[in-house]
């Protein structure tokens, strides 16, 4: 498989980025033994990187397969620490719950934010930087949603990896075009950061167009790395098979004929899963909280959100 340097990070990482965000208690909510087996299979079939968050909870599963398989991958995770403290006490949270020494790459996760992030959430991005001249984190990174802010990231002299999001529907994109996305994309690349790719099957609504999805992603200018998430064997070896160059006879991806609803009868219209969809999706209707299956990325996020877990994949 092949493998690329983010930007001038000096971190070497396969094409292929496993996601473990829909394997999690956010999505697919799989018992951590299966996804710990899940996440050793992805690592001995070639991949070595990692993306995951403090919000995915999925840190005990990726620290069993480290056992499990004896290898250390390369690990980004991210956080929505809005200030010094609680972005120290995430940083801890990872090393200790991964059970490693630092953190490869720790991203401000920043969905929906604005260009303003990088001033709004400084004791943040101060608390990384402090890591990194410490040795608890390698690299510092912006995970995002807008252009607006990807584009500002690449004249950020204190962010080394932006993972963006981008794909061939452009679903999910804020504040910015499709266009917009390819050109920040390019222009971070330039500026010697690394770029990684998320939501290129758009958050599983693509995945009936698996082939142009990813041909679209590979084709641009400026990208390392494409994180795709799994949660079967069987995914594992189609995206395994096609970043290897093995294109023919790809197992069958079954799209997911499950869907985000919500429990009318919980819900109580507090509208923190509306503040927290990083596209739109969630809309008031007749005092309670609705999802659009159109705009829905699968991202999982509302779940967290809701205090009444009101919100099921059914």
């Amino acid at each position: 498989m092949k493998k690329n340097v983010l930007g001038n990070t000096g971190i070497e990482v396969t094409e292929l980025c496993f996601g473990a965000l829909p394997m999690g208690p956010l999505q697919k909510d799989q018992p951590v033994d299966f996804n710990a087996r899940l996440t050793a299979e992805a690592i001995n079939r070639g991949i070595n990187f990692i993306d995951t968050a403090q919000m995915y909870q999925t840190y005990a599963p990726i620290r069993e397969a480290m056992k499990l398989t004896g290898k250390r991958p390369v690990i980004a995770t991210k956080s929505t620490a809005p200030d010094f403290d609680s972005m120290q006490a995430a940083i801890d949270e990872a090393i200790e719950q991964l059970e490693i020494d630092y953190i490869d790459i720790f991203h401000m996760h920043a969905a929906r934010a604005t260009p303003e992030i990088f001033q709004q959430r400084r004791g943040a991005l101060e608390c990384l930087k402090e890591n990194k001249r410490a040795g608890k984190v390698l690299s510092v990174g912006i995970s995002c949603h807008g252009p607006e802010v990807v584009s500002a990231a690449a004249e950020q002299d204190d962010i080394d990896v932006v993972f963006a999001l981008i794909s061939l529907g452009g679903i999910g994109i804020i504040n910015g075009t499709r266009g917009d996305m390819e050109q920040a994309i390019e222009k971070c690349s330039d500026a010697g950061k690394g770029v990684y790719l998320m939501k290129v099957l758009g958050g599983g609504n693509y995945v009936d167009k698996y082939s142009d999805c990813l041909e679209y992603a590979r084709s641009l200018k400026g990208y390392h790395s494409i994180s795709i998430g799994m949660v079967s064997l069987e995914e594992i070896d189609c995206n395994v098979k096609y970043f290897s160059g093995q294109r023919e006879n790809l197992p069958a991806l079954q799209g997911c004929s499950k869907s985000f609803q919500v429990v009318r009868i919980v819900c109580t219209a507090c509208g923190k899963c509306i503040e927290t969809c990083p596209n739109s999706a969630i809309s008031m209707q007749d005092g309670k909280a609705d999802i659009s299956s159109e705009n829905c990325l699968q991202c999982g996020y509302c779940v967290s959100a809701c205090p009444q877990f009101a919100i099921r994949k059914v």
